[in-house]
């Protein structure tokens, strides 16, 4: 059996926003011989992603900040998205992570649609709303994406709170927490889709 690795991307423009205090709120319950590697997109910001799919030769990032979340990808058997609901989505940090991911599918020698197959997807957000559907684009865009990869999809920990801390008060949201990681993640589909 593959041993656990967690990636927690931050994708929120604030430090020790609601999103990251619940998403560790989640990580607490993980047990203490899974690694967890935690990478905020704020302090390593990616470069805006240029789409080169038509234009010839790509390499692998070697260096910056799109080595180390490529690398820290590759390395993870869990990948945690915890970004605010911005929007009804994801934030612009977060959209710039998964736009790399096509560009990642296209770098000769990497095979990153193969490598992620398998893998598991989970969310993390904090919304200012009492009601969930509001994130329904937001678990959508993470849903689809797992589906495409054919990754596991996790489900997304939803919790309430606009000003910094808020989403500590909300129970329901760390009841979830507890045992939000210990849920089976099943095989990521399309709606049209049908299991085998």
């Amino acid at each position: 059996m593959t041993r656990r690795s967690f990636l927690f991307v931050l994708g929120s423009s604030r430090p020790d926003g609601n999103t990251e205090a619940l998403a560790r709120e989640a990580a607490e319950q993980l047990p203490s011989d899974v690694e967890q590697r935690w990478i905020s997109l704020a302090r390593h910001p990616l470069p805006d992603f240029v789409d080169l799919r038509h234009d010839g030769d790509r390499v692998r990032p070697t260096e910056g900040s799109a080595a180390l979340l490529l690398d820290a990808t590759l390395a993870a058997t869990d990948i945690v998205i915890a970004s605010p609901l911005y929007w009804y989505s994801v934030s612009t940090q977060t959209k710039r992570y998964l736009d790399h991911w096509a560009g990642w599918l296209r770098t000769p020698g990497l095979d990153f649609k193969a490598a992620m197959a398998g893998r598991t997807l989970w969310g993390v957000t904090a919304l200012a709303d009492d009601h969930a559907e509001v994130a329904d684009p937001l678990v959508g865009t993470l849903h689809h994406s797992a589906a495409y990869l054919g990754m596991r999809f996790g489900g997304v920990l939803l919790g309430n709170g606009s000003k910094p801390g808020d989403v500590l008060s909300d129970t329901r949201a760390l009841a979830h927490a507890k045992t939000f990681f210990a849920r089976e993640a099943l095989p990521a589909r399309f709606p049209h889709e049908t299991a085998a």
